[in-house]
């Protein structure tokens, strides 16, 4: 089994941008393209997929953290 580190993507020109929820719990298997977290920037809200499917492991964010492009959310271990 391979653990992915799920980063942020692009933001655009958008920092420091708040956690408002987090679609996901430790353990739960989800799948390619399902939503994790929603982050909402001045000009919009996004959701940030998983780009495999697997089964999370060790979330790194919560609500009303602040992330950027790159910042690690969270790992998923495919099979």
């Amino acid at each position: 089994m391979a653990k992915t580190d799920v980063k942020v993507p692009d933001l655009g020109d958008s920092k420091n941008v708040p956690v408002i929820e987090v679609l996901v719990k430790e353990g739960e298997r989800v799948e390619k393209d399902a939503s994790l977290i929603v982050l909402e920037s001045e000009k919009a809200t996004m959701e940030v997929p998983a780009p495999e499917s697997g089964v999370v492991r060790g979330i790194k964010v919560k609500v009303g953290d602040k992330l950027s492009q790159g910042d690690v959310i969270m790992a998923l271990e495919s099979d």
